[in-house]
């Protein structure tokens, strides 16, 4: 029986030789897989510091989702959520008045509940925090009072910034860019997910902060909020926060700010609410794909660095061929004199060896082939280098370039 993984690791191979390498190299030879999925995709360009299917790009960091308890606890914080509040009185420590410049709120803890004193003021975190994913859990009162903007109203201010609105909206029509789930005075929610009066309605939330460079702004910032788990806001850009009765522009917002919940005269209820913060975005507006040339040119220039230092960990072919990987990033004279050195070094030396010795140095001299190859494709590397010829001329005389 035929390993799977193995039989994976195969056709990943062939690909491999197929996309990259000239007709002397189509061959049905397993490489080192390590180096198979180096000189894999398309090369670092002018605004992407990445390869496609880049093997140096970091792995993304393991994150265990949250455990249901049970039905009555849909959004369980993963592991790696801060926890601003989850049903505790000693929760309440993480938060403070707005109203009362920092005092100890007047907000209440009931059945495992943060609920709102009406009068008492905002409440807002002590933490404070930029660009996250955010979960909140609220309820309005099951006991129906008021109508429009006046039935179970409060709010939810990332960053103390702009509302992504709270309201009964449940068979209770209000203006449409302050229903539940709106950017407040921005933007309406997509539709009406709420559940009755006294249920639980589950908000999460992606909040993005608006970017500026030189006063310029580059990005306006975006909420994408989900309601019930039905999309509602969809990248909506901020415009400034938006606000009540007046239209608001883009604007620079701080570096990181509270949460805020608002006191808006009725007692809604809160609960499971946590936060996990994002990568902070670059001065393009970007995370890690498409960046300025500049900024690409920076991140490529790190990304050398790091695998010439690897390199130098290593002996032999694999050191030469982490050495011809760096230059895939940034060209560096002392470093190209080094590879050119010892490619042909390499040649020579297998050149020299017995069969019987050289087939042991055969998966080497493919790969660095290949990598050759991969690095004139992109112009890495110029069409007459002259170890293209030395290892193809190597590896027709040992007779690799045969079909077995």
């Amino acid at each position: 029986m035929i390993d799977p993984g193995a039989r994976a690791r195969y056709f990943r191979t062939m690909h491999f030789h197929i996309r990259f390498a000239s007709p002397l190299l189509l061959l049905p030879v397993l490489a080192t897989p390590a180096l198979a999925q180096r000189f894999y995709g398309d090369a670092p360009d002018a605004t992407h510091p990445w390869a496609i299917h880049d093997a140096n790009r970091p792995q993304p960091p393991l994150v265990s989702p949250g455990q249901f308890s049970s039905a009555e606890t849909p959004g369980a914080p993963p592991s790696d959520a801060v926890v601003l509040f989850g049903g505790n009185e000693a929760d309440l420590a993480n938060w403070v008045s707005d109203k009362d410049a920092g005092e100890p709120t007047k907000w209440i803890v009931k059945d495992g509940a943060m609920e709102c004193v009406p009068g008492s003021g905002y409440v807002r975190t002590k933490a404070e925090w930029g660009d996250c994913q955010l979960h909140v859990e609220w309820a309005a009162p099951a006991k129906v009072e008021g109508d429009s903007q006046g039935r179970g109203n409060s709010g939810i201010f990332p960053m103390g910034q702009v509302e992504v609105q709270v309201l009964d909206n449940f068979n209770n029509p209000t203006y449409a860019d302050g229903f539940a789930g709106s950017v407040y005075g921005v933007n309406p929610p997509m539709v009406n997910a709420l559940r009755k009066p006294g249920d639980w309605q589950v908000y999460d939330i992606v909040f993005r902060r608006p970017v500026f460079k030189d006063g310029k702004l580059v990005d306006t910032g975006y909420l994408t909020v989900f309601v019930n788990g039905i999309l509602v806001q969809d990248n909506t850009p901020l415009e400034g926060g938006g606000g009540h009765r007046a239209r608001s522009s883009d604007r620079p917002f701080p570096e990181k700010g509270p949460l805020k919940l608002q006191d808006h005269g009725n007692p809604v209820r809160y609960r499971n609410i946590w936060y996990r913060p994002l990568p902070a975005r670059n001065s393009e507006g970007g995370l890690n794909g498409a960046v300025s040339p500049e900024a690409a040119l920076s991140k490529k220039g790190e990304i050398a660095k790091d695998i010439r230092a690897d390199a130098e960990k290593k002996q032999g072919a694999a050191r030469l061929a982490r050495t011809l990987e760096s230059l895939v990033y940034q060209h560096d004279a002392a470093t190209r004199e080094y590879a050119d050195t010892q490619l042909e070094a390499f040649v020579k030396e297998v050149a020299a060896l017995p069969a019987d010795q050289a087939e042991a140095k055969k998966g080497e001299a493919l790969n660095l082939n290949n990598a050759v190859g991969y690095m004139m494709k992109f112009k890495l590397l110029p069409e007459n280098h002259p170890a293209k010829a030395g290892l193809e001329e190597l590896i027709k005389a040992k007779g690799w370039d045969e079909k077995k």
